[in-house]
């Protein structure tokens, strides 16, 4: 289960929460049984209580909403992209540490 600052994305909500978010927005793409998308998860849910009000995080299961993964070439989970002004700004694959992905959003946001 999320956080409570962390968005769950649909297709109905996608393109409000991170097209047209007035912040950078890190989608975390994940599914129930990905173990390294479970390993992840707490780091992403650190990261987004760490970034507060700089950092939109969200989430959305591939498995529930494939469209959304398809269209932007989602081929491997866990992926994170990181959403800048309705624009790709940076996508990392696989497990990271926390330093590798807070390093990505201090590059990005």
């Amino acid at each position: 289960m999320a956080a409570p600052n962390i968005i769950t994305l649909t297709d109905a909500n996608f393109e409000e929460e991170v097209l047209n978010a007035t912040t950078p927005v890190l989608v975390d793409f994940w599914a129930a049984w990905c173990g390294p998308c479970r390993m992840i998860a707490p780091i992403v849910d650190e990261l987004a209580g760490e970034y507060g009000d700089r950092l939109k995080v969200a989430k959305l299961n591939v498995d529930e909403y494939p469209k959304i993964p398809a269209d932007y070439g989602i081929m491997s989970i866990p992926t994170l992209v990181l959403f800048k002004g309705g624009e790709v700004a940076a996508r990392t694959v696989g497990f990271q540490t926390k330093e590798k992905l807070a390093q990505m959003l201090e590059k990005n946001i």
